[in-house]
């Protein structure tokens, strides 16, 4: 903590929470130590200064329908309301922090604590050294990058024939360039021909203008004749192309499986499952209010205990029982009961809490696969849509382009015969020796159309070897994109490995700080190995990261072993839990956010290593605030802020 001086004081205002009726606390920056016997609403306290952060540790006092806890700080008010109706307890009000998963983890360090709770129960540390780690977006990333992948590789693949299709291009290129200087050398020779032949019979031409008429006409006529043999040769292609993409149109359409989800069912399901997740809130919910209400009362509250047991008289021997004694009454059947097997069963009834969770894991990924199944089941048939109606649409370019073949074909029979009709006219005007000039101007029309034809071949051929140039800058920027795609894909894959490798790394380091501050000769260190185990998740096995806690032990003779967390005493057990969430603190920088750090339920740790603790994450925490039986505060520096607790204590502080 720096500059602490600085720093406004907080005021914490409390009613009907816990086991308090009525308290004004306030708490300078620092340390503040909350001193008192057991059953006197310490833990209360803590519990409701949480709940003004946010959490939803904080209960409302069992002969109360409203409490509130007000938090001051710098300036600003901060509340929670907590108002019974109908036997449910609601929440409401405008706490310090919108998420409190991480402060309630490795900030806020009472007795049921999670993160203690788990290396005293021994359950897989891995979720809950990473829950303030955001892995999901994480998992988002890598799912956007494989479906970007799958489509830059699904566009690569249709390029993948552009280098066969620029050599059947280039080839073609080459011959219509050798057909055309051929067509042009012969038509060059017909022209001297037909200028030798004009020569030759010159003096022998009778009527020449009709015949010149003819022959223009003639050649006219032919010329209009291929242009329509052309055509017709185009459209039939056109109609042959049409019929070959309708026929692929229809294959595609064919293909498409029968509806993998049924709308109806589908909805149904999803509409049971949101029901059984709100059922199993509400029963995690119940759960967890009966582990808080069994924890509140093994943390000595006694007024809780006596509002389930009746008032017992005014001298307080319930509570003198309940502080002194390894037994309890039981709340529900009036029994003494060893408070280890209440803790015993505390822990199961966690461990059906965690199992309900999962359950609505499960339900939860199961909806999910449910909902992208039905979006997947609306694009089907937004798909299968779009083909029905381009396939009317290529119909009707169909219909329309049989059409033109058909006038088309009328058209070439109407231009044959005019032909063959001004042949016969020219035949007629002609003399005999301009039969082979005739012929030489057919020829030479002829020739002349060809390679006007085959000019405009090369021309489209040009066109689609510059769009192949396109196409193949296309194919170079993809390859890129992929590349990067697969850099960015390796880098986010390995992202989730690197955060937990270094998650252990800095737990292993602050943990052997933590330790050595505690300096237990038989616990030589304590560290987390990552492992990747094969577990069952629903209905099938995944591969999952854990993380084992390793114990190392010294012996009397000074040898040195590993040794487990099971072969602990219950004292040790909780030392390591409250290690390891001490460290969580420090690795997850929870200070930045948070600016209370609350102990309490430390009485396993003596008064002299309670004090270390106590000195070293005071520089860390704004708001220390440490709940200790007044011999433990003893070992505390002197000039640490103390608030006395118990029955003779004037209600504000």
């Amino acid at each position: 903590m720096n500059d602490s001086e600085a720093l406004q004081a907080a005021t914490v205002r409390i009613r009907n929470i816990g086991g308090i009726d009525e308290r004004t606390v306030r708490l300078d920056p620092g340390v503040t130590v909350l001193t008192g016997r057991n059953a006197t609403n310490r833990t209360s306290f803590l519990r409701a200064l949480m709940g003004a952060c946010g959490s939803d540790a904080v209960s409302l006092k069992g002969d109360a329908d409203e409490g509130t806890v007000e938090l001051e700080l710098d300036g600003r008010t901060y509340t929670r309301i907590l108002s019974r109706e109908n036997g449910t307890v609601s929440t409401d009000g405008t706490p310090y922090l919108r998420d409190t998963t991480t402060a309630d983890r490795f900030a806020f360090l009472l007795g049921s604590n999670e993160a203690r709770r788990a290396v005293v129960a021994e359950r897989d540390l891995h979720d809950v050294i990473m829950a303030p780690v955001d892995t999901e977006a994480i998992e988002a990333e890598i799912e956007r990058l494989r479906s970007r992948r799958s489509q830059v590789e699904t566009r690569l693949d249709s390029l993948d024939s552009l280098e066969a299709d620029r050599r059947s291009l280039e080839s073609k290129r080459d011959d219509l360039e050798a057909e055309i200087e051929e067509f042009e050398a012969e038509r060059d020779d017909l022209e001297a021909e037909i200028e030798a032949e004009d020569r030759t019979v010159e003096t022998q031409r009778e009527n020449q203008a009709a015949l010149d008429e003819v022959l223009s006409d003639l050649q006219s006529a032919r010329s209009d004749l291929e242009t329509v043999r052309f055509r017709l040769q185009s459209e039939r292609e056109s109609v042959e192309s049409l019929r070959e993409e309708r026929g692929e149109l229809q294959t595609e359409l064919d293909s498409f499986d029968a509806e993998a989800v049924d709308p109806g069912e589908a909805s149904d399901r999803i509409e049971s499952i949101r029901s059984r997740i709100e059922s199993l809130n509400s029963t995690i919910s119940e759960l967890q209010t009966v582990v808080q209400y069994t924890e509140d009362v093994l943390d000595g509250k006694a007024d809780l205990v006596e509002d389930s047991l009746g008032r017992v008289g005014g001298d307080g021997s319930v509570t003198d029982r309940l502080v002194s004694s390894e037994t309890t009454t039981c709340w529900t059947c009036g029994t003494e009961v060893d408070r280890d097997q209440i803790r015993g069963t505390t822990d199961r009834l966690r461990e059906v809490r965690d199992e309900k969770r999962e359950e609505r894991a499960e339900l939860r990924r199961e909806l999910d696969e449910l909902e992208r199944s039905m979006r997947a089941a609306e694009r089907a048939e937004r798909d299968r849509r779009n083909l029905r109606d381009k396939l009317r649409r290529l119909e009707d370019e169909l219909d329309r382009r049989t059409g033109q073949i058909e006038s088309l074909t009328e058209r070439r029979e109407e231009l044959a015969e005019r032909v063959e009709a001004l042949e016969a006219d020219a035949s007629d005007l002609r003399g005999q020796a301009e039969g082979n000039l005739i012929e030489l101007h057919k020829e030479l029309n002829e020739v002349e159309f060809a390679l006007d034809r085959k000019r405009d071949e090369l021309a489209s051929v040009h066109d689609d070897l510059d769009a192949l140039d396109a196409r193949f800058d296309e194919r170079e920027e993809l390859e890129t994109e992929r590349a990067q795609v697969d850099e960015e894909l390796e880098t986010a894959r390995t992202r989730i490995r690197s955060l937990t490798t270094a998650a252990v790394e800095s737990f292993n380091e602050e943990m052997e700080t933590v330790l050595g501050l505690l300096g237990y000769d038989n616990i030589e260190r304590v560290w987390l190995e990552r492992v990747e185990r094969r577990v069952r998740e629903g209905r099938r096995k995944v591969d999952k990261t854990q993380f084992e806690l390793h114990i190392v032990r010294a012996s009397d003779s000074g040898a040195v072993y590993e040794d487990s967390i099971d072969h602990l005493s219950e004292s040790e057990r909780e030392v390591v839990g409250l290690v390891f969430a001490l460290a969580g603190y420090l690795v997850h920088e929870v200070y930045e956010t948070v600016p209370f750090m609350l102990l309490d339920s430390v009485e396993a740790i003596d008064a002299e290593r309670i004090a270390a603790l106590v000195d070293h994450f005071e520089q860390y925490s704004t708001f220390l605030v440490a709940a200790l039986l007044p011999e433990d505060a003893q070992a505390l520096d002197a000039s640490y802020r103390r608030v006395t607790w118990g029955t003779d204590v004037t209600p504000t502080a």
